[in-house]
C-alpha cells in the first residue's frame, strides 16, 4: 500500500524529532538577549554566543572543546575541565571581539542539573568577564574544575597552563 504522506511537509519537522521546544525558543527570543549556547556529547562540548537576527541567527563566537588542543590541553575533551575551559575560551573570545551584552543560558533539550559540564561552560564564561543570567549555586566545585578527580598525570598543571594559554592568546 502507497503511503499518503509520503511528500508531506510538517510544519514543525523538528519538534517531532525532538531537537527543538519551540514554546522555550520563543521565550529565548521574546527575551532580546543574546543567548549563550552549550551542547554536550560523550567526548566534546559546543558553546557559542548567538544573537537572534528575523533572517537567521548570528554567532558572535563559538568554539567546541576539540580546539583547546591548540592550547596545549592533552587531556579528554569530555570531561568538566574541558567544558570548564571551552567556555573560558569563548568568553575570551567574544571579549576581544567587544561584546559587552548580558547572556541568557540556553541549553537545549539537555537534561539539567547543578554541577554537571553544562554549567562548568557556563562557568567558564562568567570567569572570562562576561555576564550572564544564573546563580553561582549551580556551578561544580573549583576542585573538579581544576582536574583534581582526573587519573590523568599532571592534570591540574596542564589545565593550569591551558588556561594561561587562552589568556595571553592573540
Amino acid at each position: 500500500m502507497k503511503n499518503p504522506n509520503k511528500n508531506r511537509v510538517f510544519r514543525f519537522n523538528r519538534r517531532i524529532r525532538g531537537q527543538t521546544d519551540y514554546n522555550q525558543r520563543l521565550r529565548f527570543l521574546k527575551s532580546n538577549m543574546p543567548r549563550l549556547v552549550v551542547r554536550k556529547s560523550n567526548k566534546n562540548m559546543l558553546v557559542q554566543i548567538v544573537q537572534y537576527a528575523s533572517e537567521g541567527d548570528k554567532i558572535i563566537t563559538s568554539s567546541k572543546s576539540r580546539d583547546l588542543s591548540s592550547f596545549g590541553f592533552k587531556i579528554n575533551s569530555g570531561n568538566i575541565s574541558a567544558a570548564y575551559l571551552t567556555g573560558y575560551l569563548v568568553g575570551k573570545k567574544a571579549l576581544k571581539k567587544g561584546f559587552k551584552e548580558e547572556c541568557i543560558v540556553d541549553l537545549g533539550l539537555a537534561k539539567v542539573f547543578s554541577g554537571s559540564r553544562l554549567f562548568a561552560a557556563v562557568k567558564g564564561v562568567v570567569d572570562a568577564g562576561i555576564k550572564v543570567r544564573v546563580s553561582d549555586s549551580v556551578f561544580p566545585a573549583e576542585d573538579r574544575i581544576n582536574g583534581s578527580h582526573l587519573k590523568a598525570k599532571d592534570s591540574e598543571k596542564v589545565i593550569q597552563s591551558t588556561k594561561k594559554a587562552i589568556e595571553g592568546m592573540k
